[in-house]
């Protein structure tokens, strides 16, 4: 399943993986579901690109505090 984004000038691939996963270094999965987009610093306007959902995991008490 994938989220539709439309990117807007000036936008980075790290940008759009804290907004989407809370996690910067996971701009990796967004930028492996769009090939068609070359990689690069910055990104142009108006681009669509696919952001990959993840499934969050259910939170347990049984989890340490860092997987929560």
């Amino acid at each position: 399943m994938y989220l539709t984004h439309i990117t807007t000038e000036g936008e980075r691939w790290d940008q759009l993986a804290t907004r989407y996963y809370g996690d910067p270094l996971q701009y990796e999965r967004i930028v492996a579901a769009n090939p068609h987009v070359p990689l690069a610093t910055t990104l142009p306007g108006g681009l669509r690109l696919s952001v990959p959902v993840i499934e969050q995991q259910d939170l347990s008490e049984e989890l340490p505090p860092w997987l929560r």
